[in-house]
């Protein structure tokens, strides 16, 4: 199939890729590299370096289908600066799907989260748990969901959305360089990388096994393969007209303190930490439960804790 890959560049975008491209597909990348990185861009995939403004300027009638990665996805940015999450992530996907329709792409798979539902009370997290989000990043993402319903519904659109929490690990030379990192598992890298002293742990009385609070995490191997699937979805007889949500989870989650503990082993580095107050907003335990997807595509986590932190450390020490 030829593939418009959008963000594709970036963290996830370039692991998809790379495996799209593994696959044997035709791979076109559509990227602006305002926070990603040009030598992202997967071996054997070609390079538009545009925003998803300029889609139509890309898509065309020999297309088969759509991967969108290209979003904003900082919470607190999206917090201090809330314009640029509905103009990237909601009018950008819009001009998107215009420029779809105009070319006759009918089948899409869009990179959503698991920050649409907000900060539920419930564990682990079903795709029947409602969706409410607390923060623009969130409600961006979740105002796509909707759109993308509506588009099946109206013009035979094959559409999935996949929701996830925490994303590690690495494929190869494809793996997390954000700025600023906001991620747990690079950030606690960074000690034995000798780029920080310690640790910061946020909250240590939670009512979890150890105090601190658990996540789910997943390796990008694991979440791209999902996206695999889901693509092979959209071109099922009876996909046309129809919009699904799968969560992508482990089902149980690691604390801080595991994440901690793993990068000790993986590394054999000591990794200082200084036990902080708990952080305004911060739930006890977020982990999705993956069960609709497992049922319906067979999809389920190859990978645990230690893969994604050795496979990280690896890709760091590059």
């Amino acid at each position: 199939m030829k593939l418009l890959v959008t963000g594709g560049a970036g963290y996830i975008g370039s692991v998809v890729g790379a495996q799209l491209v593994a696959a044997g597909h035709e791979v076109v990348v559509l990227d602006n590299l305002l926070t990603s990185h040009e030598d992202g861009v997967p071996d054997g995939a070609r390079f538009v370096r545009a925003s998803i403004d300029d889609a139509a300027d890309v898509l065309d009638g020999s297309f088969d289908a759509v991967l969108h990665f290209a979003a904003r996805s900082l919470v607190g940015q999206s917090v201090a600066e809330p314009e640029l999450y509905w103009w990237n992530n909601v009018v950008g996907t819009l001009r998107l799907l215009d420029a779809m329709r105009a070319a006759g792409v009918r089948r899409l798979v869009f990179s959503s989260t698991a920050a649409t539902y907000g900060q539920p009370a419930v564990s682990p997290i079903t795709e029947d748990t409602p969706a409410m989000p607390i923060n623009p990043y969130g409600q961006s993402k979740l105002a796509v969901d909707h759109a993308l319903a509506g588009a099946a519904g109206a013009y035979g659109l094959a559409a999935v959305s996949l929701r996830y929490f925490n994303v590690g690990g690495a494929l190869g030379r494809h793996g997390e360089r954000h700025d600023p990192e906001t991620h747990l598992i690079p950030n606690v890298l960074m000690v034995p990388a000798g780029r920080r002293a310690a640790v910061d742990v946020f909250g240590t009385d939670y009512p979890t096994p150890d105090g601190t609070a658990v996540r789910d995490y997943l390796h990008v191997e694991d979440l791209g393969r999902a996206h695999l699937l889901a693509l092979d979805w959209t071109g099922a007889d009876d996909a046309a007209g129809q919009h699904r949500i799968y969560n992508l989870g482990s089902g149980t989650g690691y604390s801080v303190r595991e994440v901690v503990e793993a990068v000790r082993r993986v590394t054999g580095h000591p990794v200082p930490t200084t036990d902080r107050q708990r952080r305004a907003g911060d739930p006890p335990v977020l982990v999705a439960s993956a069960e609709r997807i497992a049922a319906d595509l067979g999809w389920r986590p190859r990978h645990g804790l230690e893969q994604i932190v050795e496979d990280a450390w690896t890709f760091l020490q590059r």
